[in-house]
């Protein structure tokens, strides 16, 4: 089986996101790209019932390679980050509740925290586009220049990162931020955070953070 490893640690993080809310039935999806391989989560597959055997692996231009069930309908999207972003070892999309809710509201998640260092700076939501489309895909991509994350409107949020630990702990921020905003902006206008700030703060959380020697942690 290809990408072995690549496809546990998709079904993993896809039961992660589900018991935290931040995806609902058969909604978002989850890729990991290896060399010029991709293994994504499939099409209309409940979480409690994916399997590693599940997942399928394409090439980076789409064709299937080990897939026994059609993929996201979101593949589209997944390869545009790839072939844009060539550092990116994962891709998170989700439909989590109050990163969905923001994205209805503004253009960009504005810097209530400085946590929205972890992305580059304050995250921008891409404009709305039908979902599977090239057209959303293209949306995307460029809300994500310069930044790890981004809304897509009326839709859900994308996380990209080096690996899939990076990229899903990215999506589990990324909501907390936008419910701080939420919940600031419910009682009145939020103190924002100056650029400067931003980058002091992300200096200091380059460095931040340590992982198991063990080898245990998702790829």
């Amino acid at each position: 089986m290809l990408l072995t490893d690549a496809r546990e640690a998709i079904v993993t993080t896809c039961m992660e996101l589900s018991r935290a809310g931040l995806v609902v039935g058969t909604a978002g999806n989850v890729s990991v790209r290896r060399g010029d391989l991709v293994a994504v989560t499939p099409s209309g597959v409940r979480y409690a019932e994916l399997t590693r055997e599940l997942v399928g692996v394409h090439r980076l231009d789409g064709t299937a390679v080990e897939a026994p069930f059609a993929p996201t309908s979101e593949l589209p999207l997944h390869l545009a980050i790839y072939a844009a972003r060539p550092e990116a070892g994962a891709v998170v999309h989700t439909h989590s509740p109050a990163a969905t809710a923001v994205s209805t509201l503004v253009d960009e998640v504005p810097a209530v925290h400085y946590y929205a260092a972890l992305f580059g700076g304050p995250v921008l939501v891409a404009p709305y586009a039908a979902y599977g489309t090239d057209e959303l895909a293209r949306n995307t991509v460029r809300a994500l220049q310069d930044r790890t994350a981004c809304l897509m409107g009326n839709h859900g949020a994308v996380t990209v990162g080096q690996d899939l630990a990076t990229a899903h702990d990215k999506s589990v921020y990324l909501e907390w931020l936008c419910d701080v905003y939420l919940r600031a902006s419910s009682a009145g206008t939020p103190r924002l955070l100056s650029p400067a700030q931003l980058a002091a703060v992300a200096e200091k959380l380059a460095g931040y953070g340590q992982r198991p020697p063990d080898g245990g942690t998702r790829t």
